[in-house]
């Protein structure tokens, strides 16, 4: 269905090139965007993707007829952007990529002065200004020009970066790395980073920004089979799959195994944590891991709403150090930036690897194991009140958080309920520390969902 394929969200409004998403579109939201951020310096970059050229020209033209003027930065990461965006005092900024998103498709991110996504109250302002379509239009004497600047972005991301971790001793391991960087904006950029940056023995495949990504764009183990691969030929210490616009991580250990995205994330805030005093905050389907790492070193775990926004508006709220979203593969490290950022992620791994003796998948064992599953239902209109209400029925001693949909913590495990925001589908995501009983409660939520 036609509303399904473009949708105008959290980070802003993505679809399928063409048929959804037209350079028309993206001029006009892009206009809005620059009458709503104000006349000033936006930023104005992309990932890979083919058709990025065609709207980021199109987006370009919005901006400039808005009266603002554009810094176009050219490839980068989405990460890089927003830090670029912070320290240059612009006023906001558009990052043209659906990140982890199939190829045929594209998006416009949005960012305020901050480099932060738009919280809600600036969405819904921003929403409103679009759909009324009186936008603000530059005279001959207001239009602004166009500035170039594609060096310093990855300079001043870098060197955020490596203030927070030892670079020397990472160096001194001379660790081997494989990377999987599908042919994605921190293609480049992370060969680079890895190589002559923290002195890595590098096997890379897929960073060539030219060509077309190989395989799925999100970075999930069964996408990521040549990157297990390469790890156990080349006798790798650790791998690092990324996706398109370099925020979300997947990581292998050296026995070429991949490891599930919660527990990467768990092991990024042990390694924070290990490093200084702070609280986490993640979301509320992100593992019950995170919250036996954080009682390790005594700090406390904040959780919210599913969404790189809302992570982050909790992190600023209660100044956590460290946050992310287990499933998304998305580690948000307060000291670099409030955004997920796959190099600060790969920092923080190798420098407490190098300051061990330790293999990756020794310090993944060390971690208490959880088993977890995820689906979808399928539910009629007017019917979901009625579902939420049978599981609640079902488990009558459960705790009940209604922050995100309901999640029904129990003794032995937690069931989260989330109903997506574009098609009329259920997600389901359960967990318990016992494989039979998270079997059990996946298979029990199932079929009273589907009854």
């Amino acid at each position: 269905m036609r509303e399904h394929k473009l949708k105008v969200g959290v980070s802003g409004v993505r679809g399928v090139v063409g048929e959804f998403l037209t350079p028309l579109l993206a001029a006009d939201f892009a206009q809005a965007f620059g009458a709503y951020v104000g006349r000033g310096r936006v930023v104005l970059g992309r990932d890979t993707r083919f058709t990025g050229p065609m709207i980021e020209h199109a987006v370009a033209c919005g901006l400039l007829a808005a009266g603002c003027e554009v810094v176009r930065v050219g490839v980068q990461t989405t990460p890089t952007m927003q830090i670029y965006i912070a320290e240059t005092g612009a006023v906001g900024g558009i990052g043209i990529t659906a990140s982890h998103n199939p190829a045929e498709y594209n998006a416009l991110k949005l960012f305020n002065g901050e480099g932060l996504f738009f919280n809600h109250y600036e969405r819904t302002e921003l929403l409103d200004l679009f759909h009324q379509g009186e936008f603000i239009v530059a005279t001959n004497e207001q239009m602004l020009g166009v500035v170039v600047d594609q060096v310093t972005p990855w300079k001043r991301h870098i060197n955020r970066v490596i203030k927070h971790v030892d670079v020397e001793r990472i160096r001194s391991r001379r660790f081997r790395v494989a990377l999987d960087g599908v042919n994605g904006a921190g293609s480049e950029l992370s060969v680079w980073f890895l190589k002559e940056v923290l002195g890595c023995e590098l096997q890379a495949i897929h960073v060539d920004p030219t060509k077309a990504f190989p395989r799925e764009a999100e970075p999930k183990p069964e996408s990521l089979g040549e990157l297990m691969e390469l790890v156990r030929a080349c006798g790798c210490d650790i791998g690092f799959g990324q996706d398109p616009d370099g925020d979300r991580l997947a990581v292998c250990d050296e026995r070429g195994v991949m490891l599930d995205n919660d527990d990467m994330l768990a092991l990024a805030i042990d390694a924070a944590l290990a490093k200084g005093p702070g609280d986490v905050a993640v979301n509320l389907t992100t593992s019950s891991v995170v919250d036996d790492v954080a009682a390790r070193h005594g700090r406390r775990v904040y959780r919210t709403a599913v969404g790189e926004a809302n992570v982050v508006e909790r992190m600023r709220s209660v100044k956590a150090l460290i946050g992310g979203e287990g499933s998304s593969g998305g580690v948000i490290f307060s000291g670099t930036h409030l955004c997920r950022d796959s190099y600060t992620a790969m920092a923080l791994l190798l420098d407490r690897m190098a300051g061990g003796t330790q293999s990756l998948s020794q310090w993944v064992g060390e971690l208490p194991k959880y088993f977890r599953h995820s689906g979808k239902v399928q539910f009629a209109h007017g019917k979901l009140g009625g579902l939420m209400l049978g599981m609640e029925r079902n488990h009558p001693k459960a705790q009940l958080e209604r922050t995100d949909g309901l999640k029904l913590v129990l003794e032995d495990g937690w069931i989260h309920l989330r109903a997506s925001n574009t098609e009329p589908l259920l997600r389901v995501a359960v967990e318990s520390r016992s494989e039979a009983r998270a079997d059990q409660l996946f298979s029990e939520s199932m079929t009273l969902l589907r009854a």
